[in-house]
């Protein structure tokens, strides 16, 4: 009988058995289908809110942890298993994309709010010409420079964690769905599965994403998460194009370049419940957009044009917390666009929690809703 079972073989749940099994615990994980293969794997990896400063407290505080914890998690995750998940400070350029007297007077008040912001969590800021950082731009124009934003290649990422988790000695369990929980005294005994057969462990993290509730069915009680389906395309250019992230203000439409010359254009937001195929129409949509700001960016040089249902949440704020009537039940999920971002972070909140170590960061804003 493992220490610990984990519900959920995405980057919350396989970060999470990580961490675990760094600390010494004994870990099972099972996934329904594939690990690494949801909304994980279809993210963009940009390690930051899209706009930071419009966000709550608690999503800044737990990204700035895991911004912190990042580079020695990618560290021993390179070395443990010679996967390279291409971290790197790309850097965030930010574009206003309006013009007009009444744009500009609310441009110069968000530009505030972001000068305060960054000054008040030591963020770097600077305002720079758009070519200047991104030349293949179509339009030069004021922009802001966030120079500290970092990127990692999310399916490198999951392909390092599944291998590191392995080479711990984490048991990954794929292609078995949860389907019972049996539980006496307000502890889970054992969980059984699709398949027939039951696992036990002393503790249960449910890590599922967009699918969370429906797995916690009634013991979910007022948990908020719901599936939000993400388009992305992506294109196959060459080596340089773009050296830095570029996201533009009012959509929160980016494309992210990768160390190979692939781009990523993103996302959509639609609430459509479990359907995460891809439509035709975000395909022109994400098109016409990647090609407004990089019109090298033509329509035979997209690669692939995928969906994922990312957990979303009210306010992008996950819960990481103990279940507030079953006593060894916990839950890592509804980090909504910020699953990637903010992995490291979440890990070390649960770790510590089924551990009674103190946090680093006020925990309570991710509690459990009864």
């Amino acid at each position: 009988m493992s220490d610990v079972l984990i519900i959920g073989g995405g980057i919350a749940g396989l970060t999470t058995a990580h961490e675990l099994l760094r600390q010494g615990a004994t870990v099972t994980l099972l996934e329904r289908d594939r690990c690494g293969q949801e909304s994980s794997w279809a993210g963009a990896g940009i390690l930051s809110p899209l706009l930071p400063w419009d966000y709550p407290d608690p999503v800044t505080l737990l990204t700035r942890l895991s911004n912190r914890l990042y580079p020695a998690f990618i560290d021993a995750l390179r070395t443990e298993t010679a996967i390279d998940p291409e971290y790197q400070a790309s850097g965030m350029l930010v574009l206003n994309g309006q013009s007009g007297e009444a744009e500009a007077r609310l441009e110069k008040a968000r530009l505030h709010a972001a000068e305060v912001w960054c000054a008040r969590f030591g963020f770097s800021l600077n305002r720079v010409r758009s070519h200047k950082i991104a030349p293949a731009l179509s339009r030069d124009e004021p922009a802001l420079w966030l120079p500290d934003v970092c990127q990692v290649r999310n399916p490198r990422l999951l392909q390092a964690l599944i291998r590191g988790v392995e080479l711990r000695g984490g048991d990954i369990v794929e292609h078995t769905e949860v389907a019972r929980w049996n539980i006496a005294q307000g502890r889970i005994q054992s969980v059984g599965t699709s398949q027939g057969k039951e696992y036990a462990a002393t503790n249960y993290i449910v890590a599922a994403g967009a699918w969370s509730r429906r797995l916690l069915r009634e013991h979910a009680l007022k948990l908020d998460i719901w599936p939000v389906r993400g388009q992305i395309l992506l294109f196959k250019a060459q080596p340089g194009l773009l050296n830095a992230i570029v996201l533009q203000e009012p959509d929160k439409f980016y494309l992210i370049p990768r160390r190979d010359g692939f781009v990523l254009a993103g996302s959509t937001l639609e609430d459509v419940g479990f359907d995460k195929c891809p439509t035709a129409e975000a395909r022109e949509m994400l098109l016409a957009k990647a090609r407004a700001l990089v019109p090298e960016l033509s329509p035979e040089m997209v690669a692939v044009h995928w969906a994922g249902l990312r957990p979303g949440s009210p306010g992008n704020v996950p819960i990481i917390d103990r279940h507030p009537v079953i006593s060894n039940l916990y839950l890592n999920s509804g980090h909504y666009r910020y699953g990637v971002t903010m992995a490291t972070g979440s890990a070390r909140l649960l770790s510590n929690i089924l551990s009674s170590r103190p946090q680093p960061i006020d925990a309570r804003p991710y509690r459990w809703p009864a």
